[in-house]
């Protein structure tokens, strides 16, 4: 009997660009689930965009030249900001229904760790829309330094439960690979499990090998792993705990948005939350 993993991502969902995705609801152009599916590639585009012309600020910042094209990718980059705080009004709320779905879930550690994170993430939104009531005039008398602090150690919070989820869906598969390990051992002998191991000796060697070959074989672990990395980079920087340049943070910030995007055009690339 196979275990169940803490985290499978097997069951496939047809991509959010797929016509098959909407075809019960042809005629009907605004369909609540293809406005679910709208909603969040419009904001991972807007994310992308505006952490690009970040990275192409910082990159040609320097260029005498380049100033007024810097001055238009900073207001763009602005621009995509408070963009997308619009657009996560009222998310709050979808964080604290999946922090609720969450709370069902049968592992334990994941189950704390997602909970944890979800929660945090609706913090950090509440945050957010308390900003975005200042950025229009609505709330002018905010103090927007210690909201933009608080909604950074919320979001920080939350990647840090993220990668707490990771690192237990990946122990996890290295331990059921280690036991698999043992059993070809047991069932054929050390000189056949070195025959299939190559470097059983070295125990780091070994280590980082059965690491990547479980990196290989689930994606979804690998994307989200890569994804929560790289969004650390800017709460980082903004709380002072590893200072790093506005050129790094577009980086991770850019990259991070196409592996968001990757996994809403292929869902079966997203580990289950």
């Amino acid at each position: 009997m196979v275990e169940e993993c803490p985290g499978d991502a097997s069951r496939y969902s047809p991509p959010w660009f797929s016509p098959s995705r909407c075809k019960l609801h042809r005629g009907r152009r605004n369909h609540p689930g293809c406005r679910r599916m709208r909603s969040p590639s419009i904001l991972f585009l807007m994310r992308a965009t505006q952490y690009t012309c970040m990275l192409l600020s910082y990159l040609i910042e320097n260029k005498a030249d380049k100033k007024k094209l810097v001055m238009k990718l900073k207001q763009l980059e602005s621009s995509m900001s408070s963009g997308r705080k619009m657009f996560r009004l009222g998310n709050t709320v979808h964080a604290l229904v999946a922090a609720r779905r969450a709370a069902e879930l049968p592992d334990v550690v994941t189950r704390l760790c997602l909970m944890a994170s979800h929660l945090s993430r609706a913090l950090y939104l509440t945050c957010d829309t308390v900003l975005w009531l200042r950025s229009v005039g609505l709330q002018p008398h905010i103090d927007k330094s210690k909201w933009h602090n608080w909604a950074t150690k919320c979001y920080y919070c939350s990647l840090l439960m993220n990668l707490a989820r990771d690192w237990y869906e990946i122990s996890w598969r290295l331990e059921q690979a280690a036991l698999e390990e043992k059993t070809k051992e047991d069932s054929f002998g050390q000189k056949h499990s070195e025959e299939l191991g190559g470097v059983k000796s070295d125990g780091l060697h070994n280590f980082f090998h059965q690491l990547f070959q479980i990196l290989k074989r689930n994606p979804p672990v690998l994307l989200d792993l890569v994804k929560n990395l790289c969004d650390l980079s800017g709460p980082l920087d903004t709380l002072g705990i590893y200072k790093t340049s506005p050129g790094v943070i577009g980086f991770c910030g850019l990259l991070s948005s196409l592996v968001g995007i990757l996994t809403l055009a292929s869902p079966h690339l997203k580990l289950k939350q």
